[in-house]
């Protein structure tokens, strides 16, 4: 039998205040909402899961908060053992296992298998928010991630995008939201470490078996902001414009 996971000590006020903040800034929550956060097992998605139940305690509004993992199926990642600690949490709880990188060798086309993979997932996670009734997606990409995508739309595709911080989906049944746009994923390591949150190591071929663009972005970042501190604080100016294009007006 498996030892339960304890439960982990609350957020650190620095990430409450600054995921707080998100929320309020971008109206991502409202009364009523039915939020369900996608988790793939990583120490980002890990420390919104901790973050939106300390809200769900604290917040003056009520929501509904549930989680979906999609198991695409590869021998190297395997976020099974997050079902046991969700059950310890009492968060509702979707396990969906999809065969990805089967679906990958007839379907892929012209797209790079990270593409196909992400695009595959947010169908999942979308198909199940409609069969349970839940009408928001939480995402835990944070400023590090809106930072490189920017510079990578920039770079290599002629365009000033980033992710957005809430936005509702093309059919428009569906809003998501990014909780984590003002927070640093150094923030979200040392939380996931020091809380021991159960990681869930995700060792993909098709990913990691040569440097991305991303990863190229990183390294770029990191270079820039040892010789300029400032640095993410002024890309936050810069991206604010960027990441509220489209704010739902009914949010």
């Amino acid at each position: 039998m498996n030892t339960p996971h304890p439960i982990p000590a609350p957020p650190p006020k620095s990430l409450t205040r600054l995921t707080g903040r998100a929320l309020v800034d971008f109206r991502m929550i409202r009364e009523g909402d039915r939020v369900l956060l996608g988790l793939s097992g990583g120490k980002d998605s890990l420390s919104l899961l901790m973050l939106l139940l300390h809200f769900q305690r604290r917040a003056p509004i009520r929501f509904e908060l549930g989680a979906v993992t999609v198991d695409p199926q590869s021998p190297d990642f395997d976020p099974s053992p997050l079902i046991p600690y969700l059950a310890a949490l009492g968060v509702p709880y979707l396990y969906e296992r999809e065969r990805i990188l089967e679906l990958a060798e007839s379907h892929m086309d012209n797209d790079s298998f990270c593409a196909f993979c992400a695009r595959m997932k947010r169908g999942v996670m979308y198909s199940a928010a409609r069969r349970e009734g839940y009408n928001v997606i939480a995402l835990a990409q944070h400023l590090d991630d809106l930072a490189e995508s920017f510079l990578m739309s920039a770079f290599h595709g002629g365009q000033l995008r980033t992710m957005k911080a809430h936005y509702r989906i093309d059919a428009g049944d569906l809003r998501v939201i990014r909780p984590l746009v003002y927070v640093r994923e150094r923030q979200t390591r040392a939380f996931a470490e020091s809380a021991h949150l159960p990681v869930i190591s995700e060792n993909c071929p098709a990913c990691f078996a040569m440097p991305t663009q991303r990863e190229h972005m990183k390294q770029l970042l990191a270079q820039q902001e040892a010789e300029q501190p400032r640095l993410f604080r002024n890309l936050l100016s810069t991206l604010r414009p960027l990441m509220s294009a489209g704010l739902p007006d009914d949010a």
